[in-house]
């Protein structure tokens, strides 16, 4: 099995929300995912930080979605 470590599912995170959220410039996605993220600094338990940050970084989205519009 391939394990891939909490950064690089960040990553892919961050690539997929681009593609998510085409009219939201990458800096403003990445900066979200990376705010959101950095809320679990700390959190002893990491297997589900990742699913946290994308519904986060989400619900967040689309609220700068909503307001561009």
């Amino acid at each position: 099995m391939i394990e891939l470590s909490e950064q690089t599912i960040i990553d892919q995170l961050v690539l997929r929300l681009m593609g998510r959220y085409p009219t939201i410039s990458e800096s403003t996605v990445s900066s979200v995912v990376r705010d959101v993220h950095s809320r679990y600094d700390g959190r002893p338990l990491r297997d589900f930080v990742p699913l946290f940050v994308e519904r986060h970084a989400k619900s967040e989205l689309e609220k700068l979605t909503a307001t561009t519009v």
